[in-house]
């Protein structure tokens, strides 16, 4: 893996200039722009602090984007993470948040060591739409406190939205002034604008201008951001309480699975758009040193974004120094406008958050599983969306993936066995043994294994009475343990009955499965076939 990296730094530096310095240096520019609000965003929506978001961004852009999988990756806090971390924040504090991202961060760097990066090919992605989809309903759920002006009360979302019954719902209209004018300033930008000036970063210019010009005292603000990378609130390895992880374990697992989720989603999504390959395991092993060393900073859990890399591949991004020059800049906000950033209120945040929920969700994807009533497609996506947004996102993915899995083999039982008898007409002329009037031709076509076995069965017994079958297996793509003894039996009852048995068309890993389970050797090596006709040829020989 190290002999890559330093193979691939070779190509991707090789021929690098002046020029292409300054395309990463206006590249980072511009995603530290679309950065910086989201940054402070997910930070306080995490549960810890706009600090810790933007020290966060800092330390991704620099230590994950280094070590990154490719050249495009930016790192740094994400709504779908924050949305995760409020929860672990608001059971176990801050610093049990810290500790949960710190061995995520080898779980992460595990991973990638033992190539693990492909296992998220295993997840379907009307799964991966779902939790999408309720991650982003959980961002809007969490920011209704800031963006209404309301105190709720519990340790979950759906506890919260449910206390509102018993403390009532009384909304400070200042802050759903200052929130909604954010969103709509992000829904009329236009988009060639947004391209040079993020939506983002305007709307909450424009709206902290606007609290502060028609002095809006009452707005909860962001308040200071300390001008240091070493926020008072860090880990410290003194202060780990061992007895926490226990309680830790889930959260940890979750911090893991979902920023090997988007790390990996958002791998492959830009890797297309730059048309450059992709190194997940490699990825990984970035993502998981740089979540061990961020906590030891104050700074939340990290994974590759898919807003800010888009953008960087956009705005010109040649190599993986544009995610350093981001960190560059970000720093340079952190120390030079920290004092203005302070005065930024939470409710133009949460606006910024909302709409950031609402563009989360794939549309594109879901408006057409939906307008092609994909039923399987669409029971998935739903039901991982609910799963995310009443229990958590380990549990929605495990909940989907078997969900997933046993549909997938509800719909491999569908076997189908079909019958005919030897066609004369076809071999008119030839001479005939009286044997090829009594031979039946089975066609077999799915997946013979557990879930097929009585089907499978049950459809044999309707076999036309003869003195030759031949079994088509052309149509089989697999065959499992109990589908091979279920084919070992058919053959050791036909051969009580008098019925000679030849098979035909089967793939290599059918015939494999045959051998081991020794119908081979009861049937007889002559007895198998390529082809439906060789079958039949080796019965008119006879």
């Amino acid at each position: 893996m190290v002999k890559k990296f330093v193979a691939d730094l070779k190509t991707e530096f090789s021929g690098y200039n002046g020029a292409r310095l300054l395309k990463d240096a206006m590249a980072g520019l511009t995603v530290c722009a679309v950065a910086l609000p989201l940054a402070l965003a997910f930070g306080v929506s995490s549960g810890a602090t706009a600090a810790a978001g933007m020290v966060t961004a800092i330390l991704a852009g620099i230590i994950i984007g280094i070590l990154s999988g490719a050249s495009f990756q930016i790192s740094g806090p994400t709504g779908a993470m924050s949305a995760v971390l409020i929860a672990i924040v608001a059971q176990y504090g801050i610093q049990g948040m810290f500790v949960a991202s710190f061995i995520s961060g080898i779980i992460l760097l595990i991973a990638g060591i033992f190539k693990l990066g492909r296992l998220i090919s295993f997840i379907p992605s009307p799964v991966i739409m779902g939790f999408t989809s309720g991650i982003a309903v959980v961002i809007a759920m969490g920011q209704i406190d800031n963006f209404f002006g309301t105190t709720s009360e519990g340790l979950s979302n759906v506890e919260k939205l449910l206390s509102y019954f018993k403390l009532g719902f009384r909304p400070d209209w200042q802050s759903v002034l200052i929130g909604a004018l954010v969103i709509v300033i992000m829904l009329v930008w236009p988009k060639k604008w947004n391209a040079k000036v993020p939506s983002s970063l305007v709307s909450i210019i424009i709206a902290t201008i606007v609290s502060v010009v028609f002095k809006m005292e009452g707005l909860v603000l962001v308040g200071e951001i300390p001008q240091t990378l070493f926020l008072s609130e860090r880990l410290s390895l003194t202060d780990i309480d061992f007895s926490m992880i226990k309680g830790l374990v889930s959260p940890i697992v979750t911090i893991a699975a979902l920023g090997m989720i988007e790390s990996l989603m958002c791998g492959a999504s830009a890797s297309r758009m730059k048309n450059e390959s992709f190194d997940a395991d490699r990825e990984l092993v970035a993502q998981g040193i740089g979540n061990v060393v961020i906590p030891f900073f104050g700074g939340v859990p990290a994974t590759a974004a898919i807003a800010r890399s888009s953008v960087a591949i956009k705005s010109g991004q040649q190599t993986r120094l544009t995610g350093v020059f981001h960190s560059v800049f970000l720093l340079a906000a952190m120390f030079l406008l920290g004092p203005v950033m302070a005065k930024l209120p939470l409710c133009a945040l949460a606006g910024v958050l909302m709409m950031t929920a609402w563009r989360m969700n794939e549309w594109d994807e879901i408006k057409y599983i939906f307008r092609h009533k994909f039923k399987a497609a669409i029971s998935q996506f739903l039901i991982t969306l609910v799963a995310t947004v009443v229990f958590d996102l380990m549990v929605a993915i495990i909940i989907g993936v078997v969900y997933s899995a046993i549909l997938f083999v509800v719909a491999s039982s569908k076997i189908n066995v079909s019958f005919s008898r030897f066609d004369r007409e076809k071999y008119k002329g030839e001479c005939l043994g009286d044997n090829v009037e009594e031979t039946a031709i089975a066609y077999v076509t799915g997946s013979v294994f557990f879930g097929a076995v009585d089907k499978f069965n049950e459809q044999f017994e309707q076999l036309p009475a003869c003195k030759t079958a031949i079994i088509s297996m052309k149509g089989v793509s697999t065959i499992d343990v109990s589908g091979a003894k279920a084919v070992m039996e058919l053959c050791e009852k036909l051969e009580k009955e008098n019925v000679e048995v030849k098979f035909c068309g089967l793939k290599e890993n059918i015939r494999t499965y045959f051998e081991r389970a020794g119908i081979v050797e009861l049937v007889g090596e002559n007895n198998f076939y390529t082809s439906l006709d060789k079958a039949i040829e080796g019965i008119v020989a006879e």
